[in-house]
């Protein structure tokens, strides 16, 4: 699983998560304190935190953080990731993959390409459709099918 968010104007660094389920302590702890934490503050006043809902982004324990640090998200429709900015990105990037010569042939392979690509990425492309102060927030769950030849599909 990957996250990554955007901006007007910036984004963050594209984060590999490892291994295993994404919990809402997960979230917490390896997402929200580290990463959107930061960002938020270097945004500064008007920060919105877009998420949708998942089970893990409305626990008590993350929306508790959230309130701990100030942090306002925004209210989401159930249903509805295509109102997500960061979703164009994301059919970006698997195209990206999906278009290379050699297919990453390992799961850190396939990690190391993400990261590439997301930064290969121009921040004009990440800035349309964004709206000012919002982090856009999505997953990608990467799978691996072990096969006689690796094949890596992003979701």
């Amino acid at each position: 699983m990957v996250w990554g968010g955007i901006s007007l104007g910036c984004r963050t660094a594209l984060h590999v998560l490892a291994r295993g389920s994404l919990t809402a302590i997960r979230y917490r702890d390896e997402i929200l304190r580290p990463l959107v934490r930061p960002y938020a503050g270097a945004v500064g006043p008007g920060f919105l935190l877009m998420q949708d809902n998942a089970r893990h982004h409305v626990a008590g324990v993350c929306q508790q953080f959230l309130q701990e640090e100030g942090i306002d998200a925004m209210d989401w429709p159930a249903r509805s990731p295509d109102l997500n900015p960061i979703e164009h990105i994301w059919d970006i990037m698997s195209l990206s993959i999906h278009q290379r010569h050699v297919a990453p042939q390992t799961v850190q392979e396939l990690a190391d390409a993400l990261v590439q690509v997301w930064e290969e990425i121009p921040q004009e492309t990440t800035s349309s459709g964004a709206c000012p102060g919002v982090v856009g927030r999505s997953y990608r769950h990467v799978e691996a099918t072990h096969t006689t030849e690796p094949n890596f599909d992003l979701f």
